[in-house]
């Protein structure tokens, strides 16, 4: 539900595919929730609550609602913030996770961040969620129980835990081999140097034999 995120999640993927390593980047996807107290509020649009939880004029609210609008256009998105609907997070994270458990976390993340920004659905209804899940090819019925059952809230509360742990206040927020951080939506030009030092660093210290040289039989019987 954070507006900077998805415009990072752009940012990210665009400096990602001009590395030529990028098919050796896994990316994992962490829960974060800004208001674990909201509830779905019919009838109030976004612009009010964020006047209200921000204690500022409704007209403030739209006018940095329409900025960030025009920086997610920027990168391609489309963002209708008269139609966002406000409600909890905390089942459309689990549903994350459960995407995740399938290779899908990207995906999910994807298509919530669509349905909240650009479509205006309510990511806290369950048959939503199930609807979202079944679009990228899980299994309906599977998505549900997990909703029902409330699994993985444990996972995302761990998520959460860990995030304090590393000094995350805000999101989006990126942590690279658990030795650098790109937080905010920053330019892709940030992500690309970051991403290349900390892989540069990554492959030092994980190609780091000394090979001391002798007589050696190679697969195709060449022995010298």
């Amino acid at each position: 539900m954070c507006p900077f995120c998805y415009i990072g999640k752009r940012r990210f993927e665009t400096a990602l595919q001009q590395l030529s390593f990028k098919d050796d980047i896994e990316v994992e996807w962490k829960s974060f929730q800004l208001d674990p107290s909201i509830l779905y509020q019919p009838g109030k649009n976004i612009n009010q609550y964020l006047a209200e939880h921000k204690g500022i004029s409704v007209q403030r609210a739209k006018e940095m609602n329409d900025y960030v609008t025009n920086m997610a256009a920027a990168e391609g998105l489309q963002y209708n913030f008269d139609k966002a609907v406000v409600a909890n997070s905390f089942d459309a994270h689990r549903f994350s996770h459960l995407a995740s458990k399938y290779g899908k976390g990207d995906a999910a993340e994807e298509a919530l961040f669509k349905a909240y920004f650009t479509e205006g659905k309510n990511i806290a209804d369950h048959e939503t969620l199930v609807q979202l899940g079944t679009d990228i090819g899980l299994n309906g019925a599977e998505v549900k129980e997990v909703l029902e059952n409330k699994a993985y809230a444990n996972e995302v509360h761990n998520d959460i835990a860990e995030a304090g742990t590393l000094g995350v206040r805000g999101v989006p927020f990126f942590v690279l081999d658990r030795k650098y951080a790109v937080s905010g939506a920053q330019a892709a030009e940030a992500f690309h140097q970051a991403l290349e030092q900390a892989y540069n660093e990554w492959k030092k210290e994980n190609n780091n034999l000394t090979i001391i040289g002798g007589e050696t039989c190679t697969p195709d019987g060449d022995c010298k």
